[in-house]
C-alpha cells in the first residue's frame, strides 16, 4: 500500500482514533473515579465502578498500539519527505507509547490497593496516592506528545503533500504540548483554568491535523512544466 492519500487518510482514522482511546480513558473513565485530595472518595468510586477502571487501563493500552501503528503509516507516508524528521518522529512516538504503558502499572496499583480485602484509610490513602502518581506520568508523557509533532509540522511546512498553514498549526500544537509539563511542575500555583486555556490550542490544531489527514489526505505535488525540445534548444 504506498497510495500517499491512503496512507494519509488510514493516518487519520487511526490518529483519530487514539484521540477517542485516549480521551475517554482519562477525561471521562478516570475523571469520574479521581477525586483529588479526597482517598476514601477515589477508593469508593474505583470499587464500586471496577469495571470502568479496568476498561480505562485496557483503552489504554489499545491506544498506545493504535498510537505506534499510526507512527508505523505516518512514517511510511513521510519518510521520502523528511528522512531525518519521520526517523525523529518515530523515535519520539516509540518512547511516548512505552511510557504510557508503563505509566499504567500506578492506575493498576490502586486498583489492587482499592480492593483489598481489608479495605482502610491507609489503603485508600495509598490508591489516591498512586492515581496522583499516574496523573503527573500522563502529564510528563505530553513531552514526547509534543516532541513528535514537531517533525511532523516541519515536513508538512517543507513537504508539497500539504500546506504550509497545516505545518505551522501542528508545529504550535508540539511547542505548547511542551509548555504544559513546565506549568503543572515549575509553575504550580498557576490556575488549572489558566493551564486548560494555554493548552486548549492543541486540541484545535492535532484534529486540524487529524481531519485534513481524513477529508484531504494529502495534496497532490505540483507538477515541473515540462519544457518542449524547441523552448530548451533556445
Amino acid at each position: 500500500m504506498n497510495n500517499p492519500k491512503t496512507l494519509a487518510r488510514m493516518a487519520g482514522g487511526l490518529y483519530l482514533l487514539v484521540a477517542v482511546l485516549g480521551g475517554w480513558a482519562q477525561l471521562v473513565a478516570r475523571g469520574a473515579i479521581h477525586v483529588r485530595g479526597d482517598a476514601a472518595a477515589t477508593a469508593r468510586n474505583i470499587v464500586e465502578n471496577e469495571a470502568l477502571f479496568r476498561l480505562s487501563i485496557t483503552a489504554d493500552v489499545v491506544m498506545a498500539l493504535v498510537f505506534t501503528a499510526l507512527g508505523l503509516t505516518l512514517w511510511r507516508l513521510l519518510s521520502a519527505e523528511g528522512p531525518r524528521s519521520s526517523v525523529a518522529m518515530m523515535i519520539f512516538m516509540a518512547v511516548g507509547s512505552g511510557i504510557v504503558l508503563v505509566n499504567l502499572t500506578f492506575q493498576v496499583g490502586a486498583l489492587v490497593v482499592a480492593t483489598d480485602a481489608a479495605p482502610g484509610a491507609a489503603n485508600d490513602a495509598l490508591a489516591l496516592l498512586l492515581l496522583d502518581l499516574h496523573q503527573y506520568g500522563y502529564t510528563l508523557c505530553g513531552i514526547f506528545f509534543g516532541l513528535w509533532l514537531l517533525p511532523v509540522g516541519l515536513i508538512a511546512y517543507r513537504s508539497d503533500l500539504f500546506p504550509k498553514w497545516l505545518g505551522v498549526v501542528v508545529l504550535a500544537a508540539g511547542a505548547i504540548w511542551l509548555v504544559d509539563p513546565i506549568l503543572a511542575f515549575v509553575l504550580a500555583d498557576v490556575p488549572q483554568l489558566v493551564r486548560d486555556l494555554i493548552v486548549a490550542p492543541t486540541a484545535v490544531g492535532e484534529f486540524t491535523l487529524v481531519f485534513y489527514l481524513l477529508i484531504v489526505g494529502v495534496r497532490r505535488p505540483v507538477a515541473a512544466p515540462v519544457l518542449s525540445a524547441r523552448s530548451s534548444s533556445r
